[in-house]
């Protein structure tokens, strides 16, 4: 099957609380990984990014905060380089924290969740949806015809 989009999620605060991801995360992200490329960024702070890594089967990322002076602006600068490595597909980023901002406010679409951590108030502003929780956001891509009601101009 032709990949659909790249989806990249934030890991702590938008799918993984305390570094755990719930089960149903995991199945709808097993799923999602049939037609869409996906990708986690994090900083790895409980040091289960490895670990998610392999069972989900999905590329993560180690963000690199050092070399571009914070996590934000590391975000954006992986952001720039998928698109830069797929001009033709539409990327997708899920986050909720300050360090999501730009991500969100830069993808083709932006989906802040707010999750058990809350969210950065700027991060929810420079986003084009909000959803309460991990696997609203994710049915939204599973089950297309939600998106359309929710972007339909």
């Amino acid at each position: 099957m032709e990949i659909d989009a790249i989806i990249i999620f934030d890991l702590n605060g938008t799918i993984a609380t305390d570094g755990i991801i719930k089960d149903s995360t995991k199945e709808k992200i097993k799923e999602l990984r049939k037609s869409h490329e996906i990708f986690i960024l994090s900083a790895d702070t409980f040091g289960t990014l490895k670990d998610i890594e392999m069972e989900l089967d999905i590329k993560g990322i180690k963000v690199d905060k050092e070399k571009y002076g914070n996590e934000k602006i590391a975000k954006l600068k992986i952001l720039e380089t998928l698109k830069n490595e797929n001009p033709n597909k539409k990327i997708i980023a899920f986050g909720n924290g300050a360090n999501d901002e730009l991500l969100l406010k830069n993808a083709d679409l932006g989906i802040c969740v707010i999750g058990d951590e809350g969210v950065w108030t700027k991060t929810l502003l420079n986003s084009d949806i909000v959803v309460k929780d991990i696997d609203d956001g994710l049915d939204l891509i599973l089950k297309r015809k939600r998106l359309e009601a929710t972007i339909r101009i």
